[in-house]
């Protein structure tokens, strides 16, 4: 486990980035305190419509100054049970208020979040904490018919520097559970504020906030450090693409786990002191009557959403989505039919996201892109000559494209390439990163693992080919392959095996198995599920179709055609 205390980049890179401005003094908790001064009595932050049968709490709004007072008695409740400066808090918790308070308390003592999927289960949950040194777990007592405090308290064994379990609750629960560290979430008392301003964390923005998890094609999930500086810097993209202000009412139905709601709702929420309204898990009769309840402004969807309601006219003509002005959407190819229809047909443009946990920031918004064809199609290419862009971002980004083959680097249209990139927003390396191959190149910039060309008139746009690696990502969620295949290998009628993503109109895709069998064996999906299941994966991650082949295809030299595979798929 790195030295968290040490901070996350070098003084050349922050001296970097400081001249360009793209770095500053601000630490996140002194930009939340900016908002709670400047907006005391606005609405900051909204519960989900449905919190009650998904947490068993009724749903609540609070002011800047009502979060702020919260947010302080937490901080104090996490001091009392022994969270220290640099400690790393695994947080098991759906979006809510609870949620966001816990962030902002940790943060103001120092202590590092490490978010998980509320899909994540025994597998998971061990192997992250494991690697990130647990110090403590917060959850909710239950979530929907799962018990979260019971198994998070069933795994304490399995991370030995963990201090405490604890539940956060908006109200004490009816059933407190025996062995978990009861918090519940409340106004601050005088006592609580002298406790919080004794502690001696001095914020510095070089510090570690985060560590969230992405898992690539490795077999085993890898930790993203991140620290004040580099994620300030990044939610410029996601203020800036929209035109976030305070007067903007955000809603969020993005897991709060990784970039994709750090950059498109949560910091940009305390960069401009906008309203923000939770949501998870989706459940689109509760996300569209959120929209017209708090008369929401601005939200992000998946491109299947967006296509099936431009289909759908009679579910569209029951929608008022009129307070609507844009839209962000990403994590799939966007189609140019999609986006011109949302804008033409309904008033509401559409801004396409390109990013990554590491670091990848690309983002065309209409100012850039009023097409909406072109903005479908494509990404600005920082640092074209002679183009300019909206976002302050493109200011501090260099990127090039380079020839897989060669390693030559690519400045022609038509050559497809490896996105390489550079900027205040990539992160400083994986967590315990010396196990792991680089993945940056010899001039230090982040080798996506993203294949785009250039085109365009004056060579300005990138557009995006294809991912150079298997991962699948269904409904959002990345899935490694290589992780599942390690576990199916295990089953004693597997002789091998691939897992790859059929493509879905609905989840973008969805998890395909192929594998040949030991002779005299039999294995059917259901018993290939359960078998996964008692293995206690995440939910998202299990097989949903199966096919069984005598051999898998390889090449002369032994290396499995995944390509050929994908290509046998029958719609």
């Amino acid at each position: 486990m790195p030295d968290l205390t040490q901070g996350l980049y070098g003084p050349d890179k922050i001296a970097r980035f400081r001249k360009t401005g793209a770095w500053t003094d601000a630490t996140i908790d002194q930009v939340f305190t900016d908002r709670v001064a400047e907006r005391p009595d606005a609405v900051a932050l909204v519960d989900p419509a449905n919190n009650l049968e998904l947490v068993g709490t009724a749903p609540r709004r609070l002011t800047w100054r009502e979060l702020d007072d919260e947010v302080t008695a937490l901080a104090a409740r996490l001091l009392d049970a022994g969270i220290e400066p640099f400690d790393v808090i695994g947080v098991h918790m759906p979006n809510g208020i609870e949620l966001v308070e816990l962030y902002l308390a940790a943060w103001r003592i120092g202590a590092v979040v490490s978010p998980l999927a509320m899909q994540y289960r025994e597998y998971e949950i061990v192997t992250m904490g494991v690697a990130a040194d647990f110090a403590a777990m917060v959850t909710v007592p239950h979530f929907g018919d799962r018990e979260t405090a019971a198994e998070a308290l069933a795994l304490a064994e399995c991370l030995p520097n963990l201090k405490f379990v604890a539940t956060l609750t908006a109200e004490p629960a009816a059933e407190p559970v025996d062995g978990a560290v009861a918090i519940v979430s409340a106004p601050a008392g005088a006592a609580d504020r002298e406790r919080v301003a004794a502690h001696d964390y001095v914020a510095d923005p070089n510090h570690a906030l985060t560590i969230c998890w992405t898992s690539g094609t490795e077999s085993a999930p890898k930790g993203v450090p991140r620290a004040h500086y580099d994620w300030l810097s990044f939610a410029w993209a996601g203020v800036d693409a929209p035109r976030l202000t305070g007067d903007d009412v955000l809603l969020n139905p993005f897991p709060m786990i990784n970039m994709a709601a750090f950059v498109g709702k949560l910091l940009p929420w305390l960069h401009t002191g906008a309203t923000l309204v939770q949501h998870q898990p989706f459940d689109a009769s509760t996300f569209f009557g959120q929209i017209v309840a708090e008369k929401v402004t601005y939200t992000v969807a998946p491109p299947a959403l967006l296509l099936m309601l431009l289909r759908n006219e009679e579910l569209r003509s029951r929608l008022d989505l009129s307070s609507l002005s844009r839209v962000g959407s990403g994590s799939a190819p966007l189609q140019p039919v999609t986006v011109r229809g949302w804008q033409e047909e309904m008033g509401i443009a559409v801004i396409n996201f390109f990013g990554s946990n590491e670091g990848i920031g690309l983002l065309s918004s209409p100012e850039d892109f009023p097409d909406p064809d072109d903005r479908a199609r494509y990404f600005p290419r920082y640092g074209a000559p002679g183009i300019t862009w909206a976002s302050r971002v493109s200011e501090w980004i260099t990127l090039k494209l380079v020839d897989q083959d060669t390693g030559e680097e690519i400045t022609e249209p038509g050559r497809v390439g490896e996105l390489h990139i550079d900027g205040p927003m990539v992160f400083a390396g994986y967590l315990n990163g010396e196990q792991l191959a680089s993945p940056f190149d010899d001039e230090g910039f982040l080798r996506s693992g993203e294949l785009f060309q250039i085109e365009g008139e004056h060579n300005q746009y990138l557009r995006y080919v294809d991912r150079a690696k298997d991962l699948i990502v269904r409904g959002g969620m990345n899935i490694a392959p290589a992780e599942l295949e390690a576990l199916i290998s295990a089953h004693p009628a597997v002789a091998e095996v691939a897992v790859i993503g059929r493509p879905c109109e609905v989840m973008g895709e969805r998890v395909h198995v192929v594998l040949s069998l030991q002779p005299e064996s039999a294995l059917e999906l259901p018993e290939l599920v359960s078998f996964l299941k008692q293995r206690q994966i995440a939910s998202y991650k299990l097989p949903e179709s199966l096919e069984v082949l005598p051999v898998l295809p390889r090449n002369p030299v032994g290396k499995l055609l995944k390509r050929d595979l994908r290509a046998a798929l029958v719609p």
